[in-house]
């Protein structure tokens, strides 16, 4: 495992050669972390195709003039709209895109894309958000708590025998990559745990252009996410249900309804909102609450760009992002007792705006597309010379 700071690029970089690149991902449905990373690589790349399994335009106005290749999932309403739950279909559409005409193949990956077959003459380079959680890290939790609402039942019985042979397909994938990336060390661990590669570390882009600041104290706390069972926001409920005090929960998911029912009056449910509308909830929160155990977490960063501190769960990539008694606090345990303490404890005025500002430019967007450019270029030199001494 190694930190990329986009500096070290050994000469390759020089004269930047006029490569042929496609953009793989997953999918492209809404807008979250990864689809972010796709975003910048476009960015980056302008000119390259991005080939994936679904896509849904209105979701991506940046996308407009970009040449989008769906596969046959893309066609089918009834895949299309649940197509996170037919993973063995993904595995067939990223096989059978034909990628032999470029020289680089980028590809953004939480799921099946680093799937995808090339040719001895291309680098694929897999950016990998963590290796599919519902079959690794994840696998026992998603098997209790899957999260396809009315087939959730067929998962919970199908997911046991599928799973073994996706797993398979999924190790063998791994194989395919020539080099990867992980967004984070803790990405970088199951990395090596699991498909026994190493990988260099790039941290994900974090948009900061459209957080604003405030000079007033914050008046609420707050926690932003999807609203699926990992993400642990109930967590955050059975603690400020004890404590009593303001709690704005931005975001929708399939634990919507559950959580509002456990949640007593001095929580709030925001449901989906704009980035004007967020960057005014994250300028006016005492603080951001992250209860989950996320590969890299993009929120606490977010936060900390609005001059707000976090109160995070002590584990995956918070650790990495979250300095204690400078950006934000931690507590021990993923249970509301531990929260609670540290919420209790909590000195918001302990904590300097611009100290916070300025680490969460550290991760900012323009940084990112600068490491993964010269990330690119240098191991496509280093890919070239290795050919050039074969011939």
């Amino acid at each position: 495992m190694t930190d990329f700071d986009g500096s070290e690029t050994k000469g390759h970089v020089i004269g930047l050669p006029d490569l042929s690149i496609a953009i793989v991902c997953d999918w492209l449905t809404n807008l979250a972390g990864a689809e972010r990373v796709v975003l910048a690589f476009h960015e980056i790349f302008p000119d390259a195709p991005i080939y994936t399994s679904v896509f849904i335009p209105e979701e991506f106005p940046q996308l407009a003039q970009a040449r989008v290749e769906t596969s046959f999932i893309q066609k089918i309403p009834v895949l299309k709209k649940k197509h996170q739950a037919f993973p063995l279909l993904r595995t067939i559409v990223f096989e059978r895109f034909d990628l032999s005409g470029y020289d680089v193949v980028l590809s953004s990956s939480h799921a099946e894309s680093k799937g995808v077959i090339t040719g001895t003459n291309t680098l694929h380079i897999c950016f990998c958000h963590t290796p599919i959680r519902y079959y690794w890290s994840g696998y026992h939790y998603y098997l209790k708590y899957p999260q396809f609402g009315l087939l959730n039942a067929f998962i919970k019985m199908v997911m046991p025998y599928l799973s073994s042979y996706l797993r398979m397909w999924d190790r063998l994938a791994a194989d395919r990559v020539d080099i990867f990336i992980a967004n984070s060390c803790n990405v970088a661990e199951r990395i090596k745990k699991y498909y026994r590669r190493d990988a260099t570390v790039i941290n994900p882009p974090v948009d900061t252009s459209w957080i604003r600041l405030s000079d007033s104290p914050g008046e609420y706390f707050l926690t932003v996410g999807r609203l699926i069972p990992y993400k642990r926001v109930d967590l955050a409920i059975h603690a400020f249900n004890h404590l009593g005090l303001p709690l704005k929960i931005v975001g929708t998911g399939s634990e919507f309804g559950r959580l509002k029912e456990m949640a007593k009056s001095n929580i709030e449910f925001l449901g989906k909102v704009s980035d004007k509308e967020l960057a005014e909830i994250y300028a006016g929160c005492i603080a951001l609450v992250f209860p989950p155990e996320e590969d890299f977490g993009i929120t606490p960063l977010e936060a900390m760009a609005a001059g707000r501190p976090v109160i995070a769960y002590r584990a995956g990539g918070a650790v990495e992002t979250v300095i204690e008694g400078k950006t934000g606090v931690f507590f021990e345990r993923q249970e509301p007792d531990s929260l609670i303490e540290a919420v209790k404890n909590f000195k918001p005025e302990k904590f300097d705006r611009s100290t916070l500002v300025a680490h969460a430019k550290k991760y900012d967007v323009s940084v990112f597309k600068e490491k993964i450019r010269n990330f690119v270029y240098s191991e496509w030199g280093k890919f070239s010379e290795s050919r050039a001494r074969l011939q």
